[in-house]
């Protein structure tokens, strides 16, 4: 918009070319009963004549609608921030993982719990007992295995839930971990035994570090690779250490939740997060595959 203004003996004349905002001035005037006319000039250039005695005031009322109104209409509310209405998720999954450890003990080669439900590649492959997939992430070899999936993934469980909401977490994450076991299985073979909490746990790093990329932006570029390397830099200095550390689930779990972190930043996963009633489906879903593996486990009998 471009005003001019000129001064006459008789008016005072403000030109624009924009005509919605000299009829806004008009109404502006109007309403304090100051005379005025607008006249049109050609098709995009308009005149508004005020006489010279009301010149002052004129300009007054003009100055305060505008610094009144300034930056109006206000800018739509943001859309408000998503926190699940229950916020102790990573209390229960952890307090779960102890509950059983409680129950399970160290590794055994006896411990009816590791001979039904650890991790163990031929049974899987040859056998068909899949469920090792899920159950073996809920055995542990060691209170110190355990203690340290506890406090790291505890840690990271609190604010991948705050994004996620419980049972998108929750499914999510056990999807992940399942899958990422999976293709370790297949990676190594017949003959590979493991148990642990610790592959859903670098599934939720990865979850967390792409799933927290920028939304605006869609192209795949520098800014998406800084949380893929941020990821991979946890990998190397908490998951690839140790006597009984599992490289291979670890690296896949990290993978795979990289991948499935991507689908938590879509549109429809967002529809999926505001509903309390597809997060309470996904709840009982999560909960009742970890379950079913155990009713599972001890059901299956060996040929």
């Amino acid at each position: 918009m471009n005003i001019t203004t000129d001064n006459q003996p008789e008016n005072h004349i403000i030109t624009t070319a924009d005509g919605s905002t000299l009829e806004t001035y008009s109404l502006v005037l109007s309403a304090v009963n100051i005379p005025h006319s607008i006249n049109t000039v050609s098709d995009n250039t308009f005149e508004l004549h005020i006489p010279a005695r009301h010149r002052e005031r004129a300009l007054y009322e003009i100055a305060s609608y505008v610094q009144e109104n300034r930056g109006w209409p206000p800018p739509a509310p943001a859309e408000p921030l998503f926190s699940p209405s229950f916020k102790a998720m990573s209390f229960l999954v952890i307090g779960s993982l102890i509950f059983i450890y409680s129950i399970s003990g160290d590794w055994h080669p006896e411990s009816v719990w590791f001979q039904r439900g650890a991790g163990d590649s031929t049974a899987i492959l040859q056998g068909g007992e899949y469920y090792r997939l899920v159950t073996a992430l809920m055995l542990h070899a060691d209170i110190v295995h355990l203690m340290g999936n506890c406090f790291l993934g505890g840690f990271l469980l609190h604010f991948y839930f705050k994004i996620s909401g419980n049972g998108l977490g929750l499914f999510t994450m056990l999807t992940t971990a399942t899958f990422a076991n999976y293709i370790n299985v297949l990676a190594h073979g017949p003959g590979h035994h493991f148990v642990g909490f610790s592959t859903a746990v670098f599934s939720v790093i990865g979850l967390l570090c792409t799933s927290a990329y920028n939304k605006s932006t869609s192209a795949i570029n520098f800014h998406l690779f800084m949380p893929i390397m941020a990821g991979m830099a946890l990998l190397a200095l908490l998951g690839s250490g140790g006597e009984r550390t599992d490289l291979g689930a670890h690296f896949f779990g990290i993978v795979i939740g990289m991948i499935a972190g991507l689908f938590l930043r879509s549109q429809k996963a967002d529809v999926i997060r505001r509903s309390t009633v597809m997060q309470m489906v996904l709840t009982i879903l999560a909960c009742s595959a970890a379950w079913m593996s155990w009713v599972r486990a001890f059901s299956h009998t060996t040929s």
